[in-house]
């Protein structure tokens, strides 16, 4: 690694330590929770290494406290998850012409918080090489990673220790929030994004925590038909 990559790397790991705020808390809560669902040490921390997706994770162990079939919680989780799809595909001008062997390690430890501060920096700085954006991305990640694997270890170790008055629940809306917020840039996105939020609550009921796939499945929807009509607009007026 030359001495410009390993800057770049330090610049990635300082733009993303602010989220330690959230991601400590946040995974030494997942612990205790998944250690107060029935799983043991070994299986919280296989599952923080093998999935490495807070919000899907929490929606697993909900449902499976809710003795739902296992289809219904792979296929929650899995809803879920589809945004890390998405932040791929806006990630492949950047790093899409990286060797295989390494797009397959950034895909396995991609995360929220990385993707927003290393495509926020690709989108700032087009002009950076491959190799500066590939060491970027993962400072940006060891920053997260490390700790969300050594905190989720620490609460599942000292699991029941923890007072249910520090619960760090907060740190969910709160991170997506911080990370989303300024990227909602169009009508679309403000339109689709208050649909969601509308109609989780009109969801809440649906079992098995469905209302969240339908919610997010309908704001889809919303904004991909706001977007049409906007396109449309600008046709006629241009014509």
């Amino acid at each position: 690694m030359s001495t410009r990559q390993r800057q770049v790397f330090w610049q990635g790991f300082r733009d993303c330590s602010p989220f330690i705020v959230i991601v400590i808390p946040f995974s030494l809560l997942f612990g205790v929770v998944a250690r107060d669902a029935g799983l043991d040490v070994f299986q919280v921390v296989a599952m923080s290494a093998m999935v490495i997706a807070g919000a899907s994770q929490f929606t697993a162990l909900s449902l499976l406290a809710d003795q739902a079939p296992v289809f219904v919680v792979l296929l929650a989780s899995l809803a879920v998850n589809l945004r890390m799809a998405m932040y791929s595909a806006a990630l492949v001008p950047h790093l899409g012409a990286a060797p295989m062997r390494l797009r397959v390690l950034m895909a396995y430890v991609m995360v929220d918080q990385t993707y927003a501060v290393a495509s926020n920096k690709f989108e700032v700085e087009p002009q950076m090489p491959l190799a500066e954006k590939i060491a970027y991305y993962f400072g940006s990640i060891t920053v997260v990673c490390i700790p969300w694997y050594l905190c989720t270890f620490l609460g599942a170790v000292i699991g029941q220790a923890i007072p249910p008055a520090l619960s760090a629940d907060f740190a969910v809306p709160v991170c997506f929030i911080a990370l989303f917020a300024p990227m909602l840039r169009s009508a679309a996105h403000i339109i689709g994004a208050f649909v969601s939020v509308l109609a989780s609550i009109l969801f809440q009921a649906v079992p098995w925590n469905f209302g969240v796939i339908l919610a997010a499945m309908l704001a889809i929807a919303v904004a991909a038909q706001v977007e049409f009509w906007q396109r449309r607009r600008a046709q006629r007026k241009a014509s």
